[in-house]
């Protein structure tokens, strides 16, 4: 495959994803004011942002040296990863994504960002176990049913799960 291709898919798979769901649905749906950095909880709201975007980030290297395929769930990779974040939760690039959009929503002050931050929760608590589940475990097989009873879909492990534990 050639790396035009592979950069292509990549930048789809971003566009399409963390980029549109942090940055441009807000931009264009949400009347937001200039963010005023005057006192600790702003401050603070930016520091959990950079944490949600470093699992984010921690997640998207882990895809990009597995091989083929992206973090788009139309475009997986073709192995099951389960290590780095995903030891310890079933969705941490998700719950990086969350954790931001709370970041942001706290950072401008806004309700109408928050109301979207909870229906963004809300319908990707419902999507995962109804479609993206059930196509990870046609595409894993026995593999990601052993993972699933392993891992939770949400709330991470304090220690990390490792396939050979078993």
């Amino acid at each position: 495959m050639n790396n035009t291709f592979i950069l292509l898919r990549w930048v789809g798979a971003l566009l399409l994803l963390p980029i549109n769901v942090l940055i441009i649905i807000p931009a264009i749906f949400l009347d937001l004011n200039a963010p005023e950095f005057n006192n600790w909880k702003s401050w603070l709201s930016v520091v959990i942002g950079f944490l949600g975007l470093t699992l984010v980030v921690s997640c998207v290297r882990l895809f990009a040296k597995s091989g083929d395929g992206t973090p788009a769930p139309w475009d997986p990779v073709d192995h099951l990863i389960i290590t780095g974040p995903y030891s310890y939760v079933r969705n941490p690039m998700l719950s990086g994504v969350i954790i931001i959009l709370f970041s942001e929503a706290l950072v401008f002050w806004s309700l109408p960002f928050f109301i979207y931050t909870m229906l963004f929760v809300l319908l990707n608590m419902a999507y995962f176990p109804l479609v993206e589940e059930p196509g990870l475990i046609k595409k894993y097989g026995a593999a990601y049913k052993i993972y699933m009873n392993n891992v939770p879909r949400w709330i991470p492990l304090i220690k990390p799960y490792h396939s050979d534990d078993m």
